[in-house]
């Protein structure tokens, strides 16, 4: 059945569904609710996420370096300079994508396991850097504290619903990008390369140009992400963007099947939420957690909704 869809039959499924999730702030106890923001901020960068491995298919292990950016460049901006927090998204887009392509330049001629481990150390050195203080502005170990909420038409998202609206708006825009993204020629000549790199550079494609812009995208949504992960939480440290991160965001992808936006956004439901309602079970909630990820992999070896379950029309 499910390989009967197509991808129209779905997008209007998909906008009602986030238009009903949109009311979330009416039914939903705080505690809910704020695990909705967080969904919100997490199924954007596990999308930037599935750009690089997804889509392009390479195996990125340090993406939460580039959530990361964005999240220290909007705290650096908002709290050292005074500058609006709106502002800086601009800013720490731009960052994240310069920093992405310049790293991916030496590295993206590296396949499989050996940019997995490339990426990896990246990853170690950004939080290590953040560890020491880098620049004297990241706050060492401890972080930024004190970063201020973006106020839109002269009124700060202070509010828990104000906030889940913004996040859920901003995502609202991520998922459209996604859906331009998968019909546009930049999308297709990424799965061309995934599929077959030899034929697509026998076409005449230059595979490692568009694996660099690969990393630029993804970097640039993850980097929103992240900023807007500062703003709503008020603080950033080291440790919200380590290996562990990185390791989570590729098994979103991984779980709910690359290349899928809906198995993207199943998979953090899975990997994400799930485990935020055995959080009273404290030291068996990771075992379970992990034992579910064995099952779905074992089961469900191309994701649980890869994207070929989606035919394209």
């Amino acid at each position: 059945m499910m390989q009967k869809l197509n991808r129209r039959t779905l997008v209007r499924p998909g906008l009602l569904a986030w238009a009903v999730c949109l009311a979330a702030p009416y039914v939903l106890s705080a505690t809910w609710l704020f695990i909705a923001t967080l969904f919100a901020m997490y199924a954007l960068v596990a999308l930037s996420q599935d750009i690089v491995l997804g889509r392009a298919g390479m195996f990125d292990m340090g993406h939460a370096v580039y959530f990361g950016i964005g999240a220290y460049a909007t705290g650096i901006l908002s709290t050292a300079f005074a500058w609006p927090v709106l502002a800086t998204w601009p800013i720490a887009a731009l960052v994240a994508v310069l920093c992405a392509m310049a790293l991916a330049v030496p590295i993206v001629k590296l396949r499989g396991d050996y940019l997995l481990v490339a990426t990896l150390g990246l990853n170690a050195i950004f939080v290590l850097a953040l560890d020491n203080n880098l620049l004297g502005v990241t706050g060492g170990a401890d972080g930024i504290f004190g970063i201020g909420a973006p106020a839109i038409l002269g009124r700060a998202c202070i509010s828990a619903p104000s906030q889940f609206w913004l996040c859920w708006s901003v995502l609202g825009i991520g998922l459209y990008l996604m859906w331009r993204l998968d019909r546009s020629h930049l999308g297709r000549t990424l799965r061309l390369i995934k599929t077959d790199e030899l034929a697509a550079t026998t076409l005449g494609v230059n595979a490692r140009h568009y694996k660099v812009l690969a990393f630029g995208l993804g970097a640039g949504l993850a980097s929103v992400a992240g900023a807007l992960f500062a703003s709503v939480m008020g603080n950033v440290s080291p440790g919200s963007f380590n290996f562990a991160e990185s390791v989570t965001l590729f098994a979103i992808v991984l779980v709910g099947g690359q290349g899928s936006v809906a198995g993207v956004l199943l998979g953090t439901v899975l990997m994400f939420v799930v485990p935020q309602a055995f959080r009273q079970f404290e030291t068996y909630r990771y075992l379970v957690f992990g034992v579910a990820m064995m099952v779905a992999m074992v089961a469900r070896p191309e994701g649980i909704w890869p994207r070929r379950a989606v035919q394209e029309t």
